[in-house]
């Protein structure tokens, strides 16, 4: 198949996926093109995606300059984000999904020009190989960094383990809804907190079905 074949793919299983849940409002579709040449990512662009995901400062500068002439694309950083590279990044994209601990949202609060659109990571399944934090630190790091008025957290992200079953995908996700509905209780202007960024290529569907807001699908738009 070819990549515009599969996003198309793509698009109807989220379309199926949003009616199953009996959902009436929108996931947005990030296209993953880390690892990617540009002229994949630019027919990944042809074939109607506007968000586009990367991982690292220098594909991210690689993108963006070859789409210099397209100002309706949303880039996403998706890549966990050094302190000392925050600067080379943060005024350069729409969304951080990477904010993983305190240090990281003072060093953005003096980089950037405006405020930042950030998801809060989160390590829900608790792996040792995965960064982010626990489900019980979120609300306090959201706590420490309200006075930031450069951090706007939108959101909360995570990554569920591979070899998850569904009946396990299905608790990861909902606990992380869980606690995204506990964070905007809390009413604070600069964590609304409203979005959930969980889903890739092999659990997308089911995060969906558990309020899923952006999902970040790489293979499946690339791979036959």
């Amino acid at each position: 198949m070819t990549i515009s074949k599969n996003i198309m793919a793509v698009k109807k299983s989220i379309d199926r996926a949003m009616a199953v849940a009996n959902r009436q409002d929108q996931v947005t579709l990030i296209g993953v093109t880390k690892y990617h040449s540009v002229s994949e990512a630019q027919q990944v662009v042809a074939a109607g995606v506007t968000n586009l995901a990367e991982n690292r400062p220098e594909g991210l500068a690689e993108k963006q300059l070859a789409f210099k002439e397209n100002h309706d694309l949303k880039w996403h950083f998706i890549g966990s984000l050094q302190k000392r590279k925050v600067k080379k990044v943060i005024n350069q994209i729409d969304y951080l999904h990477s904010l993983d601990r305190l240090e990281l949202a003072t060093e953005i609060q003096k980089r950037a020009n405006q405020p930042v659109k950030c998801f809060i990571e989160v390590n829900v399944s608790g792996e040792e190989s995965k960064s982010g934090v626990s489900l019980a630190n979120v609300v306090p790091l959201v706590q420490e960094v309200k006075v930031d008025d450069k951090v706007l957290v939108v959101g909360l992200m995570t990554m569920a383990p591979k070899d998850a079953n569904d009946e396990q995908l299905h608790q990861l996700f909902h606990q992380l809804k869980l606690k995204r509905d506990e964070v905007q209780a809390l009413e604070l202007p600069t964590a609304p907190c409203r979005e959930l960024s969980m889903g890739m290529s092999h659990d997308y569907q089911i995060a969906i079905l558990e309020g899923a807001t952006f999902v970040r699908v790489g293979t499946a738009l690339f791979d036959a």
